[in-house]
């Protein structure tokens, strides 16, 4: 059972090392980036955190897939994995639709794309040589000259039960988000079988004392999740308060 952190990106990137450098101190184990349209991009701040830090890890969750080529995508996750080994994870995800219409990326089927890109993924840093031709991804003869040696855990971002069961069928496992029910993760356990990975944001009001915090990780294990990680809201998106918590329960 891990924990972690959200640094939201409605904080200017400025604010970033700061976040790092507390979360490094205090013992956290995972530190997550967002890209939310449009903030601040999801790669460059986990390259960012990755060398500003030494030992935490860095979860980026999500990178929407309609925004890059698998094997774009794929390059940067290599990239990441080989020069910060064991200390990368990456959730890939449909995106908003209203943002990736906003920006001409959306397509018919999201679910199809989801798979694709997932699957191509995955396979690449594998150190596959990837030949697809599908709905909406295309790729001959693509094979990466530096995947890395033990890929990083590869999630899906989700929330529906089919988003949820793809999950468990073409990644590691899943990232669900803003969990307050412990249900969620239990029926998200259930669909993704047992050998895989469940993450779980969840909002933390702010005054919730650090018991009442530990309490509620304590449940969410209970119910299936393998990772937790507390996110502030949209109103207190402030990542300090969940930082002293996590501190708090890792000693």
């Amino acid at each position: 059972m891990t924990t972690g952190v959200v640094f939201r990106p409605q904080l200017p990137p400025e604010e970033l090392k700061a976040a790092v450098d507390a979360a490094e101190a205090a013992g956290v184990d995972e530190l997550w980036l967002w890209e939310d349209c449009f903030l601040e991009g999801g790669l460059t701040t986990a390259a960012l955190a990755l060398a500003w830090s030494s030992r935490i890890t860095v979860g980026i969750g999500l990178l929407p897939v309609p925004f890059r080529n698998p094997a774009l995508a794929a390059m940067e996750l290599a990239t990441l994995a080989r020069t910060f080994p064991g200390r990368v994870t990456v959730a890939l995800g449909h995106g908003v639709q209203d943002w990736m219409r906003q920006v001409g990326a959306a397509v018919d089927s999201p679910m199809t794309l989801l798979r694709e890109h997932t699957t191509a993924v995955r396979a690449l840093l594998a150190g596959e040589d990837v030949s697809v031709s599908g709905r909406y991804v295309s790729l001959d003869a693509v094979k990466l000259d530096w995947p890395p040696a033990t890929p990083p855990r590869l999630l899906v971002g989700a929330r529906g039960p089919r988003t949820i069961a793809l999950a468990g069928e073409v990644a590691d496992g899943v990232l669900l988000d803003s969990v307050t029910d412990p249900d969620v993760v239990r029926r998200a356990r259930e669909l993704v079988g047992p050998g895989a990975h469940v993450a779980a944001y969840t909002p933390i009001e702010p005054g919730l004392g650090a018991v009442a915090v530990q309490d509620w990780i304590a449940e969410l294990e209970r119910a299936g999740a393998d990772t937790v990680i507390l996110q502030g809201t949209t109103e207190h998106p402030d990542h300090t308060p969940l930082i002293a918590h996590l501190a708090g329960d890792v000693g």
